[in-house]
């Protein structure tokens, strides 16, 4: 059976890295699927249970040369912190003199420049202990044939001090470089470490979503209230949440009431009224008001730990624009030590300097390190999950997030989708002479008969009389007529009948208002005073901004729907939506969807039951909303946690903005190699400029990252 398992990777230097570990784990037999993110460092593999196991799977990457630990979702967990970095310290501490010297020797003083025996002990130290984990990546690097950013650190820095060491052992001080090699080992070693501070702390929101659960709550246990740790909870359990305070996991109110914020689940930022056996969610905020809640479901179990693993997952997915780096990656560092190789023979041809030659080849391997390359596309993707998260939007995939980029036609659902997904009283129409009852006294009348009856036209009758607070009255000699409807005595009114037009001696012109064309007619005929119900799906409040927001953006819009015509085309027109049909089966939207996508288009469908399946597989992205069927959720490339379709315009907007950072990243790094290797080559840029150019490379491609956090969808 197909397992899947995630692995958090200690060790990556680079998306060579990564690259190495997928082609490791993707020869085994027993993996089907590997796919590592080098910005998330995590490895995403899928595996037949009968032939391995996760131990095995972190025993062949420790092999490859990385740590390896599995992560098990069972709570929302904080990623870790970015421990200090004593050797980059230790390098930047005995980088401090040779800095001082080469001040000196720019305004005159010699005497500033330390002897060469003691700048070769300080620069041997940071070489081999500062600089031992280029080494050692280096060494399994290229025992795996697989060169990565150590190698090229390591040859260049190594053959920048060897050489230093053969001029002093000349007697040549003159020409000893040993504070370039401990430049570029300090310069390196602080880009990473400022890298990864940038990956764990400002990418990723999962640590924002973690802190959102207390760890410590109040709770009922024998009689009295405790104040205990979240760990020690229990389903079942009575815990209390009081203004200022989170609720803490997923459950139903028992005592109390209050105003919730539930935007870090849905992006609404409007507070929910919570009262009595009201559901309440891990990580809301009680904003006014005090309620205890039965526990129902703790940690992973949550809808908050069930929305950070999903985010975990999709964030360190892998998009398609990804595999150019990867391809990339895997002939990058081979490439660039040939051309080393080739500039170092180059300029000791014309030159005859055996020193510029060395100094020129040792840039050319320092420039050229892949990182910005591999940081390009999942920081990106990391930065876009979660401001599409803030939103209330979850993507499955970072796949689903770039194809959402590029849609261009957006097709829709009617019911529970555009519409609320229930029968509502949308109109009344009274008697068209005068007459003796009130529109209070059909609807009192209608909806006290109508209690009675088990019918969805009923139940919107009978909800909409307790909407105005009408009592219902005494019903007595109640007789239903199959497919026409009910004949019964009301105290006060009489005989009265209700239900289709025909069977109360009604019919409707045709030359009537839309609404009466559109939806269901029900008709009350008290002593042959005649009134009308006009009862259909209304639109949701924020419908009509919905599709106006898309078509701002260009985007087309269209409704298919399993609904009668009529009621289709009352609904397109009222959300100028042009392409619409109804009648449809699920079979027949999914086919409409694929002849769409065949015209050229990349198409979204938004859905939320059974029937839209099908559509939302065939569609190339499925949006399906929170409230709406599993099904509909499980076939979906994302889900609308607001159950609002207001919230497409949101997902492609921030699509949108995602792949553009894409875009601006690849290009970023791509134009830094391009530039930087010809300018090394030709001497213009140092060793030590390389190395710190490098590092600049890699923090702005994640600082353009960060930048797409503080996107806001208008």
């Amino acid at each position: 059976m197909t397992q899947k398992v995630s692995f958090h990777i200690d060790g990556m230097s680079c998306q060579a890295c990564a690259a190495r570990i997928e082609k490791v784990l993707s020869k085994k037999e027993a993996v089907s699927r590997a796919e590592v993110n080098y910005a998330g460092e995590r490895a995403s593999v899928c595996f037949d249970d009968t032939q391995t196991n996760p131990k095995q799977i972190a025993e062949w990457i420790a092999a490859a040369g990385f740590q390896a630990a599995l992560i098990e979702h069972n709570t929302p967990t904080p990623q870790a912190k970015t421990p200090f970095p004593y050797l980059s310290a230790l390098s930047w501490l005995i980088l401090i003199p040779f800095l001082i010297g080469m001040i000196g020797m720019a305004v005159g003083k010699h005497f500033l420049m330390m002897p060469a025996p003691i700048q070769f002990a300080l620069a041997t130290i940071v070489q081999f202990i500062s600089g031992a984990v280029f080494y050692r990546g280096a060494f399994v690097a290229l025992k795996n044939k697989a060169p990565n950013m150590d190698v090229l650190v390591a040859l260049g820095t190594t053959a920048v001090w060897a050489y230093s060491v053969l001029m002093m052992v000349k007697g040549d001080w003159h020409n000893v470089y040993f504070e370039a090699s401990v430049m570029v080992i300090a310069l390196v070693s602080l880009g990473k470490y400022l890298e990864l501070r940038v990956k764990r702390n400002s990418l990723n929101s999962i640590a924002l979503l973690t802190q959102l659960v207390p760890k410590e709550v109040e709770v009922f246990r024998h009689n009295e209230w405790r104040i205990m740790p979240l760990t020690d909870v229990r389903i079942n359990d009575i815990v209390r949440a009081k203004q200022g305070e989170k609720i803490a996991a997923d459950g139903q109110v028992v005592e109390g009431e209050a105003y919730c914020d539930e935007s870090h689940l849905t992006g609404e930022p409007q507070a929910v009224h919570k009262k009595n056996q009201a559901k309440v969610f891990a990580g809301a905020l009680v904003d006014n008001g005090s309620v205890s809640y039965r526990v129902e479901a703790l940690g992973n179990a949550t809808l908050l730990g069930d929305m950070i693993k999903a985010l975990d997952d999709a964030q360190n997915s892998k998009a398609p624009v990804a595999r150019l780096a990867d391809i990339v990656a895997a002939w990058f560092v081979p490439i660039v030590i040939a051309v080393a190789g080739l500039t170092f023979f180059i300029n000791y041809s014309v030159s005859g300097s055996l020193n510029m030659a060395l100094m020129r080849a040792a840039a050319v391997l320092v420039i050229a390190c892949p990182c910005a390359l591999g940081l390009a596309t999942p920081a990106a993707i990391m930065a876009g999950m979660g401001v599409a998260a803030k939103y209330g939007i979850l993507f499955k995939d970072a796949a689903a997030l770039e194809t959402a980029g590029k849609i261009d036609t957006v097709v829709f659902d009617k019911t529970g989708t555009l519409t609320v997904g229930k029968p509502q009283v949308v109109a009344v129409r009274l008697p068209e002479q005068g007459f003796i009852y009130s529109e209070d006294d059909f609807i009192q009348v209608a909806a006290s008969i109508e209690a009675r009856v088990s019918h969805p036209l009923a139940t919107a009758i009978v909800t909409y009389a307790k909407s105005k607070n009408l009592p219902f009255l005494t019903v007595n000699n109640v007789e239903v007529v199959s497919g026409l409807g009910v004949k019964a005595s009301v105290v006060n009114f009489g005989e009265v009948k209700i239900g289709t037009p025909e069977f109360c001696g009604f019919r409707l012109p045709e030359s009537t208002e839309p609404v009466w064309q559109s939806s269901s007619i029900v008709a009350i005929n008290i002593h042959n005073e005649i009134a009308l119900f006009a009862i259909a799906d209304a639109l949701r409040e924020d419908s009509k901004q919905a599709i106006s927001r898309l078509h701002d953006k260009n985007i087309h819009t269209a409704l298919f729907s399993g609904d009668k015509e009529s009621s289709v085309t009352a609904v397109a027109n009222a959300l100028n939506i042009q392409k619409k049909q109804g009648g449809m089966l699920p079979r027949n939207k999914a086919d409409a969807i694929i002849q769409l996508k065949k015209q050229g288009h990349t198409v979204a469908m938004v859905g939320d039951g059974i029937n839209d399946a099908a559509a939302l597989t065939a569609a190339d992205t499925g949006f399906a909303l929170k409230s709406g069927t599993d099904i509909a959720q499980h076939t979906a490339n994302a889900t609308l946690m607001n159950g609002s379709a207001n919230q497409v315009a949101d997902a492609v907007m921030i699509a949108r903005r995602t792949l553009a950072t894409i875009r601006q990243n690849l290009f970023f790094a791509f134009i830094y190699n391009i530039i930087g290797i010809p300018l090394a080559a030709v001497g213009i840029l140092s060793p030590a400029i390389a190395g710190a150019a490098m590092a600049a490379s890699s923090i702005s491609v994640l600082g353009n990252a960060v930048r797409l956090k503080r996107f806001r969808v208008k």
